[in-house]
């Protein structure tokens, strides 16, 4: 098997390869059916356990869950999380039956060293609309945005805007968005307040933590 330097010298190259093919564009309209995903580890490391969703942002309720799980093969490195989760990822998103328009990830998009978190790794690959709603910033720094719901400030690497803090719930601690592929950073703002209920994470990606968390158990 490849030495890991190896290996990441190859990943970083696939990385900045599917960074170069990201598409901006609006997501407009914004679509009724959004699709979430995550993915949990076993205590040992050793399985992966999937989960993704179809959200119905009108009905305000889950319509669709699958669950996958397999054996990890990629060790943990960090800033390369993609080639660990993935494919397992994918194969779970893959299953999903009902129709969506975009897909939410609990991760970055393009607020990466690279530009290529999970949400742009993905997103690229199956070429659908994808967007980074993470709960802590992977690289950049911000200023902390107003209190109020919607406030929004820019998160910046190397000069570059790679994302947004933006405040989901009055007085309580941002998220960051980003972009995944096709999609752009109002469309991506729009989308996250449009799936928010009463609590800090927009529904897509916190439903899917919800039920991450039982494959545990159901598997």
């Amino acid at each position: 098997m490849p030495s890991v330097s190896h290996l990441t010298e190859e990943w970083k190259a696939e990385q900045l390869r599917r960074a170069s093919k990201v598409i901006v564009e609006p997501l407009s309209p914004l679509p009724r059916f959004v699709a979430g995903a995550d993915c949990a580890f076993s205590a040992d490391g050793g399985t992966i356990y999937c989960v993704a969703l179809v959200y119905d942002r009108k009905a305000k309720r889950v319509v669709e869950i699958v669950r996958h799980n397999e054996p990890v093969n990629i060790p943990y490195v960090p800033g390369f999380l993609s080639f660990r989760e993935g494919p397992a990822l994918l194969a779970t998103i893959g299953r999903l039956t009902h129709a969506y328009g975009v897909i939410c990830f609990d991760g970055q998009g393009i607020a990466h060293p690279r530009r290529c978190g999970i949400a742009t790794f993905l997103g690229v690959e199956l070429d659908v609309p994808t967007v980074g709603m993470a709960k802590s910033v992977l690289c950049g720094s911000f200023d902390e945005p107003g209190q109020t719901l919607g406030s929004k400030s820019p998160l910046v690497h190397r000069g570059q805007t790679i994302g947004q803090a933006l405040r989901t719930r009055a007085n309580v601690k941002p998220i960051f968005i980003s972009i995944g592929h096709r999609v752009n950073l109002p469309s991506a703002r729009k989308l996250a307040l449009a799936c928010l209920t009463k609590y800090r994470i927009p529904e897509p990606t916190r439903q899917a933590d919800i039920e991450v968390a039982k494959s545990k158990w159901i598997q």
